[in-house]
């Protein structure tokens, strides 16, 4: 079982998550490639698992200058793959989370679980939902 995490960071919350997310992928079993949305590419649509993540930015919506370039490089083909979200975010209620979640779907993705989400710094119910995501990822 091979999973792929893909994320971007501007504070280290995220990367936080993404550590804790490839922790517990690595506990289950699989195979992990923890990659920075900029060394990333559409190499990671050969992974059993894929999970993606991005903070709230703006009017909550993905890191324009990186993150969404990636995810719509790679959207249209989405379809059939097993699909894992997670970020966090300083203001609002995780509306970009819901609009990301149903971007994964409308392209046929399969959500793993709901996206896992956290206001500003992932605390420890945060990080361990992080690591059970990436655990269900490696099932």
């Amino acid at each position: 079982m091979k999973v792929s995490i893909v994320y971007w960071s501007g504070t280290g919350n995220t990367e936080a998550m993404a550590n804790a997310v490839a922790e517990g992928a690595k506990s289950a079993g699989a195979e992990v490639e923890l990659l920075n949305v900029s060394h990333a590419t559409a190499e990671v649509l050969k992974s059993d698992a894929i999970l993606l993540g991005c903070p709230a930015m703006g009017s909550e919506q993905l890191e324009d200058s990186e993150f969404e370039p990636f995810f719509e490089s790679i959207e249209s083909s989405l379809a059939g793959k097993r699909i894992g979200l997670f970020g966090s975010y300083d203001w609002g209620d995780g509306e970009w989370m819901r609009t990301w979640q149903k971007r994964v779907e409308d392209a046929g993705g399969t959500m793993i679980e709901d996206g896992v989400i956290c206001n500003n710094e992932p605390d420890f119910d945060a990080l361990a939902a992080c690591g059970a995501l990436g655990e269900k990822a490696a099932e």
